[in-house]
């Protein structure tokens, strides 16, 4: 039963592969599904929806004053993700439009580990050389000598950011028996066997592997820049499944092309929704065998998926639910 026929949904992200999503949408009221629009598809016919459903994972659509302007009858919009930098959101809270996110759900992503598994995944990708090895395997080659790895239980791993992603990242690197240093300010790490450090810097001088795992805030846009590679080991590994932003490219693809030893493994993009194509992190890797990137697939798993995009529907509905009981 739909909480009201009159209410409309645009759906603006791939939802109908995801056990129960959609209908939890359609309880709601009519919903139009775009499963991949251009900023320009949506503008065109958001203007009598009441609520739009987005996910910022393969979305060219940035949520920013045009889209919100355009839609006139808008009352609410919902994300299934954790980070809301696919939204404009001072200018959302300008027309008081409620944001409904998963940020502060923690009972919810606490269930969800797919990012940190996969920056683990990255991790040993980039250390021995998964991608290069199977691409010249293809080719016909066989010949180890060019891939030689490292080894886990010799390494030290550096996690910045010791939030739900950062610490489930650490447990996996504990259990195979690296050692691993952790720098956040505002975390007491409690964990048996992480070392805690009070300056960045020590972390990066140390590690052999450095791992991202921050939001993107006025604090850690662009942190990761010229000032830190100086002081990274010249054959480190850099791990990041938080957002691109945190990174300065320019800064760091001149760093990877002075240390040719050095290794990036990122699932993100700066500015990847509207600017992708123009990374010059993801032009360095057209031509250099430095870098893995993979397609910010960190949540997109069937069982995250399932967690995250179902709840957020079920956000939605109640939304509606109670605004219906309140007027």
């Amino acid at each position: 039963m739909s909480v009201t026929k009159n209410l409309k949904i645009l759906v603006i992200t791939p939802v109908r592969h995801i056990k129960g999503v959609a209908e939890t949408l359609e309880s709601i009221g009519k919903v139009t599904y775009l499963d991949d629009p251009s900023p320009a598809e949506v503008i065109e016919v958001i203007g009598d929806y009441d609520a739009i459903y987005t996910n910022p994972n393969k979305s060219k659509v940035f949520i920013g004053k045009d889209i919100i302007d355009a839609g006139r009858s808008l009352k609410v919009i919902c994300t299934a993700s954790t980070g809301t930098n696919h939204i404009d959101k001072s200018y959302v809270a300008q027309r008081g439009l409620p944001i409904l996110a998963l940020t502060e759900e923690r009972e919810v992503i606490n269930r969800i580990s797919s990012t940190a598994e996969l920056a683990f995944a990255l991790t040993m990708a980039g250390l021995r050389h998964v991608v290069r090895s199977h691409n010249n395997a293809l080719a016909g080659e066989w010949d180890y000598t060019q891939y030689i790895g490292r080894q886990m239980n010799g390494l030290t791993i550096g996690v910045i950011g010791y939030g739900r992603l950062g610490a489930m990242y650490s447990k996996y690197c504990q259990a195979f028996d690296s050692r691993v240093l952790v720098f956040d300010p505002y975390k007491k790490v409690e964990q048996a066997g992480l070392e805690q450090v009070h300056d960045m810097s020590e972390l990066l001088k140390l590690s052999d592997v450095i791992a991202i795992h921050v939001h993107v805030t006025d604090e850690t846009l662009g942190m990761m820049n010229a000032a830190c590679f100086k002081q990274m080991k010249k054959d480190v590994l850099l791990v990041n499944t938080s957002r691109g932003d945190i990174v300065n490219e320019p800064d760091l693809v001149e760093f990877l092309q002075h240390n040719p030893e050095a290794r990036v493994a990122t699932d993100v993009l700066s500015d990847e929704i509207r600017n992708r194509l123009t990374s010059p992190l993801l032009k360095y890797a057209q031509q250099s065998e430095q870098v893995i990137i993979t397609q910010h697939i960190g949540g997109m798993s069937r069982e995250a998926q399932e967690i995250a995009y179902g709840h957020a529907a079920r956000r939605l509905k109640n939304f509606f639910i109670e605004r219906t009981l309140n007027t």
